[in-house]
């Protein structure tokens, strides 16, 4: 299996790379209710094929997800076990309310909560979720997340959902390792700026959402959106309503073609899509099951060729589905 350096960071990682959100279960940034013992079950399934970096967070559950990473971690044996990346700066109280917290105390308190979660003597990526516009200066924060790498806390530092602005100014400060942004064929934003940006200095991207969370799997419909639960975040978001909803299945249907010449599944597609796009390193793919893990295993070395990448761009012009560019040619 092809393993590709993460920036500057000495992790080599597989394209693919397994998310947990889903796994967290229930709640305010929620997928619905999810059987632990099947996240177990797919993140052993994606060691198999090949994938050796999962990704979590803290607020997936409110420490849940990171219970359930560990769990299946120590279920391995040790030289199977995946690279672990994980995130502070979301946080949480008593009543369940959420928050962004970027100080310094609050995030060495998460790098410990999250070693214990997890059952590790150290992260393998440590990211920042998202920005915190009230707190600190982002310097005193990225200085604090290098800290923890001199500390042997964390291999190495990364972000998430940054700006180029932020970037440059945790750079002044020390290398920025690894950006995580959403990137997917209806949400080409980051194309724009921030993928640009960390292919000109070095920096990793891992990008998140290839498959807009579910809108271009090939099995969404209509009915399946109206039918999402309360605690299901997506029954709230507007790319699962119209007008958008009907943009996003004409271009899911787009997919197909494609797939179908390189005899995978609809989900393979805009997963390799995500992967050849210039200065991606790798790209974060959600499972509940070890069934959704085969879904788009093929991805993990799928090479997209130009008339695919081609006629995938004509969908995206002809449905009007999401917003941002989309190059003309992609290329890794």
């Amino acid at each position: 299996m092809t393993r590709h350096e993460l920036g500057d960071t000495g992790l080599s990682i597989s394209r693919v790379g397994l998310g947990t959100w889903a796994m967290g279960g229930p709640g305010a940034m929620g997928w619905g209710a999810q059987d632990d013992d099947d996240s177990v079950a797919a993140l052993h399934r994606a060691v198999e094929r090949g994938v050796n970096w999962v990704d979590t967070a803290p607020v997936y559950g409110h420490g849940h997800s990171e219970l359930v990473v560990g769990r299946a971690l120590r279920e391995l044996p040790e030289a199977d076990r995946p690279l672990v990346f994980t995130k502070c700066g979301l946080v949480w109280n008593e009543r369940g309310d959420e928050d962004t917290s970027l100080w310094p105390e609050s995030i060495r308190r998460e790098c410990e909560d999250s070693l214990r979660r997890l059952g590790v003597d150290h992260i393998d990526l440590y990211q920042i979720h998202d920005p915190d516009p009230s707190g600190p200066p982002v310097e005193e924060s990225w200085a604090t997340m290098l800290a923890l790498v001199r500390e042997g806390k964390a291999r190495a530092v990364g972000v998430s959902n940054f700006d180029t602005e932020l970037l440059a100014r945790c750079a002044a400060v020390g290398p920025v390792g690894s950006l995580q942004p959403p990137l997917s064929l209806v949400n080409r934003s980051a194309l724009a700026d921030v993928i640009p940006w960390c292919a000109e200095r070095g920096t990793g991207v891992i990008v998140y959402g290839p498959m807009q969370f579910g809108l271009l799997t090939g099995a969404f419909t209509e009915a399946r959106a109206a039918a999402l639960p309360e605690d299901d975040w997506r029954s709230r978001a507007a790319e699962f309503t119209e007008p958008k909803l009907s943009r996003n299945l004409a271009l899911q249907d787009a997919l197909r073609p494609v797939a179908a010449r390189h005899e995978v599944g609809p989900a393979v597609v805009p997963v390799a899509w995500a992967a050849a796009q210039t200065g991606v390193t790798g790209v974060i793919v959600g499972a509940r099951t070890p069934d959704q893990v085969d879904g788009w295993a093929p991805a993990l070395d799928l090479d997209l060729g130009r008339d695919d990448l081609a006629e995938l761009h004509a969908a995206v012009h002809r449905t009007g589905a999401g917003q941002g560019p989309v190059a003309e040619e992609s290329t890794r």
